[in-house]
């Protein structure tokens, strides 16, 4: 490999040929501010807060995007970098709302701890901001608020690059330009996805989650309703970072707390229906595998896939799996199973949801969603929002005891845990299946093919003498590659897609920021969740049976695919 010798403020360095000077900054132990900038998916240089003295160059270099090269003298803390930057911070402040302490972002803003780091204490310039703020509500998920926005361009490279999607991008040119979609239509009328990766990348307010805190406080308040909660299996490894904890700590114990004293009069694991979701897709599967059905058996608890299958590859709509997720399985079963269970009239009940996912608020809406005779799934709160609604209670969430889920529904296993990373759902379906066909016991219960952060995974599994096919996708964008790789005619029997990337412990509603790093810690802390389960496998758990033989009787029965199941409606691409 060819390397490259230079001078960052003095300090020599060698690097490979091709890196940036940000890179190798970094490398030297230098800090470089950046606003813009996002690793391999957004490099475009267009900031300005990143500039650097060259010598030899008669202007200012955007570290991000110059590459370094044999002798290059860098200067990153210079009276002229120095002054550049503020100039160009004070000028992206010129144009942008600043109604900060009201901001969803106070405290956690890009922009905000620019101006700390660089010393900007005022803003020299007042001049006409560039357009009317539009505060776009269209989405059931998700906020988008023009006045916020400092066209850094991230929201469109994540769309672009990493979920293929393209539903925003510039819009007018010059002084004019805005990020919006396409004739500056609402979300709701272009394909957005509602996945919510818009809103990790932002650095300031521009987008956000559309909260529904004030609906969920009103339902805990009213003493004429009854307010069940469920918790997504990737929670558990997020809550603690909006409270000082590392990414990757398990604490579901303290959000179980948690939830008690805010209120909610039941306390319930979405892992629960996680289980039930493999019982049923596992037969599915099997049925399919066995009796001749269409394959290969596409995964559908990824409310963001499900959409993005629909505008952009509905001729798959029937290899898709029908059980709706575990979410909606969980508010079916909310207000009838678990209703009757206790004798309470089910328009008294109020279920709510916290998931690491934005488009959950947009599934929960879809007109499919009514099995119980309700709006199955009333409320849904993202990790953040649940995080919001805690610090507003003064609760101390890092020192709460441990607590337990409330019964029945509360009882699940390490598989449904795994639910929470791409990869999840493929190795707690293959633990239930290969035992289910096979009759015989997993020597071992870890599927390591199908786990890890590479875009695209496919492994190859021995069941009884079959060789089973399966493959494992995360990100819209790896979907697509994918998918067209069936099209082309890759042969596969089973396929777990996941819309964000890393799964649901990079979702959309996930705390900021999240990152390759974090993610990746994310994940260890599910895997490690998982290896502390007593039972390990969906088809073990005693109240996942019990269920079975209490109402709904058996996997793919009668009233298991009325509650439990759904189907898909092809939307335009336009």
């Amino acid at each position: 490999m060819e390397t490259v010798e230079l001078l960052i403020d003095n300090i020599p360095i060698k690097v490979p040929a091709g890196t940036t000077i940000l890179k190798a900054a970094e490398e030297a132990g230098v800090h470089i501010p950046t606003l813009c900038y996002l690793e391999d998916i957004n490099e475009i240089g267009a900031c300005r807060i990143c500039v650097v003295e060259v010598e030899g160059y008669s202007t200012l270099a955007a570290a991000c995007v110059m590459p370094v090269h044999q002798g290059m003298v860098v200067k990153t803390n210079t009276p002229a970098v120095r002054a550049s930057r503020r100039m160009n911070l004070e000028l992206i402040l010129s144009d942008h709302d600043s109604d900060c302490p009201t901001c969803i972002r106070n405290g956690n803003c890009e922009l905000q701890t620019l101006c700390e780091e660089l010393n900007v204490r005022n803003v020299r310039f007042e001049g006409t901001k560039k357009h009317e703020r539009i505060l776009d509500t269209s989405t059931p998920a998700l906020v988008r608020d023009t006045g916020k926005c400092i066209l850094c361009y991230r929201c469109v490279s994540v769309c672009d690059h990493v979920q293929g999607v393209d539903a925003i991008a510039a819009v007018n040119r010059g002084f004019e330009t805005t990020i919006a979609p396409a004739f500056n239509k609402g979300l709701i009328d272009v394909p957005c996805v509602e996945c919510g990766q818009c809103i990790l990348t932002c650095p300031v307010g521009a987008l956000y989650e559309k909260e529904c805190i004030d609906e969920v406080w009103t339902a805990i308040a009213d003493k004429e309703k009854f307010t069940v909660v469920q918790t997504a299996p990737a929670t558990r490894v997020s809550i603690g970072e909006e409270f000082g904890m590392e990414p990757g700590d398990i604490s579901t114990g303290q959000m179980v707390a948690a939830l008690r004293r805010l209120g909610f009069d039941a306390v319930m694991d979405t892992d629960f229906t996680a289980d039930l979701t493999i019982m049923e897709e596992g037969h599915e599967f099997i049925e399919r595998l066995t009796e001749g059905g269409v394959l290969p058996l596409i995964t559908s608890c990824s409310p963001g896939w499900v959409k993005y299958m629909e505008h952009f590859y509905p001729e798959f709509i029937p290899n898709m799996s029908t059980c709706k997720s575990p979410q909606q399985m969980f508010g079916a079963l909310a207000k009838t199973f678990y209703a009757e269970k206790i004798d309470l009239d089910p328009e008294k009940v109020v279920s709510v949801s916290i998931m690491p996912c934005t488009a959950k608020k947009y599934e929960a809406q879809r007109p499919e969603m009514r099995d119980s005779g309700y709006q199955d799934v009333d409320y849904v709160l993202t990790t953040r929002e649940l995080a919001r609604m805690i610090k507003e209670a003064g609760i101390d969430f890092k020192n709460l005891p441990e607590e337990d889920y409330d019964d029945p529904m509360g009882e699940s296993t390490g598989a449904a845990v795994i639910f929470g990373a791409t990869g999840g759902v493929m190795e707690a379906a293959l633990r239930t299946a290969y035992e289910v066909i096979t009759g015989k016991t997993l020597a071992s219960v870890d599927f390591h093919d199908v786990r890890g952060l590479e875009g695209i995974k496919e492994a190859t599994v021995d069941v009884d003498g079959t060789e089973v096919k399966v493959a494992v996708a995360h990100s819209l964008g790896h979907a697509r590659e994918l998918l067209e790789r069936v099209k082309a005619g890759s042969q596969y029997h089973f396929i777990e897609i996941m819309g964000c990337p890393g799964g649901c412990i990079g979702g959309g509603g996930q705390p900021i920021p999240t990152d390759t790093e974090i993610r990746d810690a994310r994940m260890k802390g599910i895997y490690e969740a998982d290896e502390a389960m007593a039972l390990r496998k969906s088809h073990d758990n005693p109240s996942i049976k019990a269920i079975y033989e209490e109402y709904l009787g058996k996997p793919l029965g009668d009233k298991s695919h009325h509650l439990l199941h759904t189907e898909y409606t092809e939307r335009s691409q336009y």
